[in-house]
C-alpha cells in the first residue's frame, strides 16, 4: 500500500492521463486525416480552378466590352446617324454617301483587333455596307433580328456565324439620337474566333489548364482541349472527373452574363492530387514525433508544476480577503520561480495602481468641486450691470445708462439654463431685437437708423428663441456697414396673406447682391452649412435650418430678394398656432 501511494502522485497522474489522451487523439486524428486530407486538397484545387475561370471570364468580358464600345461609336457616328435619318425620311442614300460612310467605318476597323468586317443595314434590312445588295434576312434568321429589336440598341451576341464557321456574329440596333432614339437600322460585326483566345499559347506545360468557349447552342468558339475531348460531354459533367485519351481531368465551367456563352476549363487530375501522398506521410511522421515529444514534455512539466504549485496557491488565497501580499516562497524550478516572481511583481503593481487610482479619484473630485465653484453666476453679472446703470444715472450719463440696460436685457434674454424658454413670443423677440439695435445705433452713431413696425395682434405668436436677431445682425453687418453713408434697417411683423400665418420681414438699404452671389447664397442654404471662412450667409443658413427643424413642413424657409445697389430684403412666414403648447 505504501508502494502504491508512492506511485500514485499528482505528477504520475498528469503524465498517465496526458499520455492516454494523446494516444487517443493521435489515433482519431490519423484515422480522420487519411480520409479527409485528399478531399480538402481537392477542394482547394477546385477553388483555384474556379478562380481561374472567374479571371478568364473577366478577360472575356473585357474583350466583349471593347467590341461593344466600338460598335456603339460606329452607331452614334455623325455620318451614320445622318444617312440613316435620311433613309428613314424616305430619301434614298446616294452611292457617294455610301462610299463616304464606308471610309468612316474602315477607320474604326483599322484600329480594332480581331474584327473581320462591320456590316450596316437599314431598318428594312437593305445593306449599306459593304457596297452590295444582300439583305440582312439572308445573313441571319428572323428570330435573331427579333431578338435584336427587343434589346433596344444593346449589342446582342449570337455566337458562330452560320455562313462562316471561323467567325462570330454580334448585332445591335441603331437608334437615331435626334429623333427620340427611333429605330433606323442594324449594325452587324463579324469577329474572328482567334480574338477570343483566352490562354497564352506561348506557355507549354502538361499541367496547365485547357480552356474552351462555347456559344448558347454549344458550338465551339475557342478551344485548346485535347483532341479527344467532346464539348457536349464536358458541358454535361461539370465538377466531375472525366477521362480523355486515358487521362483524368476535372471539368469546371462559368457563364458570361453579357453573352450567355459558357467557359469550360479542364484541369488534369494529377495537378489536383499532386502531393497528397507526400502530405499524408508528413502528417503521420509529424504526429508520431509530436506525440513522443508531448509525452516527454508532459513528464517534465508535471514534475515542475505539481511540487511548488500548492505553495503558490496558498499565497494567492490571501487575495480573496482583499489583501494583496507578495509570496515569500521560492522554488528551485526556474519556471515556477519566475511565475512566483511575476505574481509578486503583479501584487506590487496592483497595489501601486490602486494607490494611483485612489489619488486620481481624489484629484478628480477636487477638480470638479473647483469647476463648480468657478462657474459664473448669471445673477452676479446682472447685478454688476445694474450697478453700472445706477452709477451712470448718478453721473448724468443717461444714454450710456440706457445702453447698459439694453445690454443687461440682452444677456438676460440669451442666458437660459432651462428648456422651457426654447419657444418665446414674437413680442419677446422684437424687444430683444430692439435692444440689439439700440446698442448698434450707439456704436455706429449716425450711420444707422432703424424702425420696427409690428401689428400688435402678432405679438403673442409663438416663435423659436433667437430667430430674428441673426437676420437683423446680418442686415447691419452686410448691409449698412458696407454702405457709404448712413443706412436704414427696417423690421416689420404683419399678418400674412395666408390665413393663420404671420410674416416677418427684415430689410436694409445696403449695397445688395448681384444675381450670381444670390444664387450662391441659395445654394449654400440648400446645402445646409457654410464654411466659417466665407462669413456671409452663416446667420441666414442657421435661421433657415432652425425654421425647417422647428416647423417641419409648415414653414417654407427664408425668402430672399436683393438687387445690386438697392439693398436686401429677407422674409419668412410662420404659423400662428405652431408651438402654442409651450408655457408662457
Amino acid at each position: 500500500m505504501s508502494k502504491f501511494n508512492r506511485i500514485n502522485t499528482l505528477r504520475n497522474q498528469i503524465f498517465i492521463g496526458f499520455m492516454l489522451v494523446m494516444v487517443i487523439v493521435l489515433a482519431l486524428v490519423s484515422f480522420f486525416t487519411f480520409g479527409q486530407v485528399s478531399i480538402l486538397l481537392r477542394n482547394n484545387a477546385e477553388k483555384h480552378i474556379q478562380q481561374t475561370a472567374v479571371q478568364a471570364t473577366g478577360k472575356l468580358d473585357a474583350l466583349l466590352q471593347q467590341i461593344n464600345t466600338l460598335t456603339a461609336q460606329v452607331a452614334m457616328n455623325a455620318t451614320t446617324q445622318r444617312l440613316l435619318a435620311e433613309e428613314t425620311a424616305t430619301e434614298p442614300i446616294r452611292f457617294e454617301d455610301r462610299q463616304r460612310l464606308q471610309q468612316e467605318v474602315r477607320k474604326y476597323e483599322a484600329y480594332a483587333t480581331g474584327i473581320r468586317s462591320l456590316e450596316l443595314y437599314t431598318a428594312d434590312f437593305q445593306r449599306l455596307l459593304p457596297l452590295d445588295d444582300i439583305r440582312l434576312t439572308e445573313r441571319v434568321s428572323s428570330e435573331w433580328i427579333d431578338r435584336v429589336d427587343e434589346e433596344m440598341g444593346r449589342l446582342v451576341w449570337f455566337g458562330q456565324d452560320p455562313q462562316n464557321p471561323n467567325g462570330v456574329i454580334a448585332i445591335r440596333s441603331i437608334r437615331l439620337i435626334d429623333k427620340s432614339f427611333s429605330h433606323a437600322g442594324y449594325l452587324m460585326v463579324h469577329i474572328e474566333k482567334s480574338y477570343f483566345e483566352l490562354t497564352d499559347a506561348t506557355v507549354e506545360s502538361e499541367m496547365r489548364e485547357s480552356m474552351g468557349l462555347f456559344d448558347k447552342s454549344g458550338k465551339t468558339i475557342f478551344s485548346d482541349f485535347p483532341a479527344g475531348a467532346d464539348s457536349r460531354m464536358l458541358l454535361s459533367h461539370v465538377g466531375e472527373s472525366i477521362t480523355i485519351d486515358g487521362k483524368e481531368y476535372i471539368a469546371i465551367q462559368n457563364q458570361s452574363e453579357a453573352t450567355g456563352w459558357t467557359l469550360a476549363i479542364l484541369t488534369p487530375m494529377d495537378y489536383v492530387t499532386e502531393g497528397i501522398s507526400v502530405l499524408r506521410t508528413n502528417i503521420l511522421v509529424s504526429g508520431g514525433v509530436g506525440g513522443l515529444l508531448f509525452l516527454i514534455f508532459t513528464f517534465i512539466l508535471s514534475t515542475m508544476i505539481t511540487r511548488p504549485i500548492l505553495n503558490l496557491i496558498k499565497a494567492m488565497r490571501g487575495a480573496r480577503f482583499g489583501t494583496l501580499k507578495p509570496s515569500p516562497i521560492t522554488s528551485r524550478t526556474m519556471e515556477i520561480n519566475e511565475l512566483n516572481n511575476s505574481y509578486n511583481q503583479m501584487v506590487v503593481d496592483l497595489n501601486e495602481l490602486i494607490e494611483v487610482v485612489y489619488q486620481k479619484e481624489i484629484i478628480q473630485s477636487r477638480t470638479e468641486l473647483k469647476a463648480l465653484q468657478s462657474q459664473i453666476n448669471p445673477h452676479f453679472l446682472f447685478n454688476t450691470l445694474e450697478a453700472f446703470y445706477w452709477e451712470l444715472e448718478d453721473k448724468g450719463e443717461e444714454e450710456l445708462a440706457q445702453i447698459v440696460v439694453a445690454m443687461s436685457g440682452i444677456f438676460r434674454y440669451v442666458i437660459n439654463k432651462t428648456d422651457e424658454d426654447e419657444w418665446v413670443t414674437l413680442g419677446d423677440e422684437l424687444d430683444h431685437a430692439e435692444r440689439y439695435l439700440k446698442i448698434m445705433e450707439m456704436r455706429m452713431v449716425d450711420r444707422l437708423s432703424w424702425r420696427i413696425e409690428v401689428d400688435e395682434a402678432c405679438r403673442q405668436v409663438p416663435v423659436p428663441k433667437l430667430l430674428i436677431q441673426p437676420l437683423v445682425e446680418n442686415a447691419i453687418l452686410h448691409g449698412v456697414e458696407q454702405r457709404v453713408g448712413p443706412g436704414t434697417v427696417m423690421l416689420r411683423v404683419e399678418p400674412s396673406s395666408r390665413p393663420g400665418f404671420t410674416r416677418i420681414t427684415v430689410a436694409d438699404d445696403g449695397p445688395g447682391m448681384d444675381q450670381e452671389k444670390l444664387r450662391s447664397l441659395h445654394a449654400v442654404m440648400r446645402k445646409g452649412h457654410v464654411s466659417a471662412t466665407k462669413g456671409h450667409g452663416i446667420g441666414m443658413v442657421n435661421v433657415e435650418r432652425r425654421l425647417r427643424l422647428s416647423y417641419d413642413a409648415e414653414a417654407e424657409g427664408l425668402e430672399i430678394r436683393s438687387e445690386k445697389g438697392h439693398g436686401t430684403t429677407i422674409a419668412f412666414e410662420i404659423p400662428n398656432e405652431y408651438g402654442s403648447e409651450m408655457k408662457p
